[in-house]
């Protein structure tokens, strides 16, 4: 096989791939064979089909698959062995190779695009700077902070006279409009009711003071004017109710009241675990430190972006566009050419941050360990559990669970990018200067406006 390449520009090649009979015969002679033992013909026992029969019936498949298998991996080779970086993949030339008979041909002349990797030169030093944002903790971030937990591990009780934020059971039924049950009408005798939902302000009081078995009728469309929920108070689907309006009747069966946990002891004990927190000092201290946390995780996420961003600024080099949207639009057969050049720029940027981000990694000979993988893989299984309020795992138990995760390819890929994302910024701030810069989550908030 002869492999010659044509440079058109500094990022555009063609690959011309010369393939002989020499170069797949025996490969398709191999599988002809194995064809001849598998093969299950009616009239031959297994194994003993002539092989001119397997060849009639197979040899041209065969023949095509065994050169299309050549081709490509002598392609990889000679890309590997002369060191060319390519972009996307080999892009067979339009129409080209529609014009073969693989009845008849034995030898082929094959030729391939080629996007080429650009030369990168990091375009940033000590004269650009950054700034690190320090968010500072105010009293409504730690009376919300403090608030999150008290819902969450609050509950409902039974109440005796209803108020605007309570939750009514009861049975609803249609009434005419002098207030006798319409026997035929929508009804239900299990529906739940949540007071503040109501939409009109009028029939909403009129809801406050009720008491258990006592009823209230009221103009259901005033009181929801979305279909949707009154389906879900008449336990009906949204088809059902279009159209229906007039007044309903309510009769409380019951009330229930949401009453958040009272902060103490009980509420450390079931957030943290038994005896981490005692005091209401020691949970200020945990809540500044999970708030302190939780901000340098933004902050650190935003000095990425704008790290990211100068990088990418700064460093000067084109890419193979024309060759770049050809491949996207064969590598995404539902995507058309509008959607491509539509989102062409944020894939443009996403490539660049990737060479960028492969240039530094080679040149700093940056390594991702197992250790590494697990350790990161814990750190999101950390955050993970807290978000559901689990918030006292054992190590083991986030341990397994970080190493099942490992254990999914994409998941494992998803980490391993961000590590090295993350080692890669790391580099890039000491080329740069980080300015430290105190300001308010209002502040910090607009920054992404």
């Amino acid at each position: 096989m002869k492999i010659t390449r044509e440079n058109t520009d500094e990022l555009n090649a063609v690959l011309n791939v010369k393939i002989e009979k020499t170069d797949y015969e025996e490969k398709v002679e191999n599988v002809l064979k194995d064809y001849r033992k598998k093969a299950n013909i009616k009239g031959f026992r297994p194994g003993m089909v002539p092989i001119g029969l397997v060849r009639k019936m197979y040899g041209k498949a065969i023949k095509v698959d065994e050169i299309n298998k050549c081709v490509t991996e002598n392609i990889q080779k000679y890309l590997t062995d002369e060191k060319i970086e390519i972009l996307g993949d080999p892009l067979p030339k339009i129409n080209e190779h529609d014009n073969f008979d693989f009845d008849v041909q034995d030898e082929f002349d094959f030729s391939f695009e080629l996007g080429l990797a650009p030369s990168i030169e990091l375009g940033i030093s000590k004269k650009d700077e950054v700034n690190l944002y320090t968010i500072t903790i105010d009293d409504k971030m730690k009376n919300d902070y403090i608030s999150n937990y008290t819902r969450r591990y609050g509950e409902l009780r039974k109440a005796e006279t209803t108020e605007d934020k309570d939750i009514l059971k009861g049975k609803i039924e249609a009434v005419d409009n002098n207030g006798n049950l319409i026997a035929d009408g929508p009804a239900n005798d299990f529906s739940s009711l949540a007071v503040d939902v109501i939409k009109d302000e009028e029939i909403k009081k009129s809801f406050i003071g009720l008491k258990e078995n006592e009823s209230i009728d009221f103009d259901i469309k005033k009181a929801f004017p979305n279909d949707n929920e009154i389906a879900g108070l008449l336990k009906k689907k949204k088809e059902e109710v279009e159209g229906i309006e007039g007044n309903f009747r309510f009769t409380v069966n019951e009330i229930t009241r949401f009453h958040p946990a009272e902060i103490g002891k009980e509420l450390f004990d079931r957030i943290y675990g038994e005896g981490i927190v005692n005091s209401e000092e020691e949970f200020s201290t945990k809540i500044e430190g999970e708030i302190t946390a939780s901000l340098n995780t933004e902050s650190d996420f935003k000095l990425m972006q704008d790290i990211k961003k100068l990088t990418i600024e700064k460093t000067d080099f084109k890419l193979p566009e024309d060759f770049l949207k050809r491949w996207l639009l064969k590598v995404n057969e539902n995507t058309t050419a509008e959607q491509i050049d539509k989102e062409f720029d944020s894939f443009r940027n996403d490539l660049k941050w990737q060479l960028i981000k492969n240039k530094v990694a080679k040149e700093n000979e940056i390594k991702i360990t197992e250790e590494e993988l697990q350790k990161e893989s814990e750190n999101i299984t950390r955050i993970q559990f807290r978000q559901y309020g689990l918030f006292y795992a054992t190590d083991e138990q986030i341990a397994n669970y970080a190493k099942e995760t490992l254990k999914k390819e994409e998941d494992a890929k998803r980490i391993a990018d961000k590590i090295l994302d993350d080692k890669v910024i790391g580099t890039l701030k000491d080329v740069i200067k980080i300015e430290d810069k105190s300001i308010t989550a209002e502040e910090f908030n607009k920054l992404f406006e």
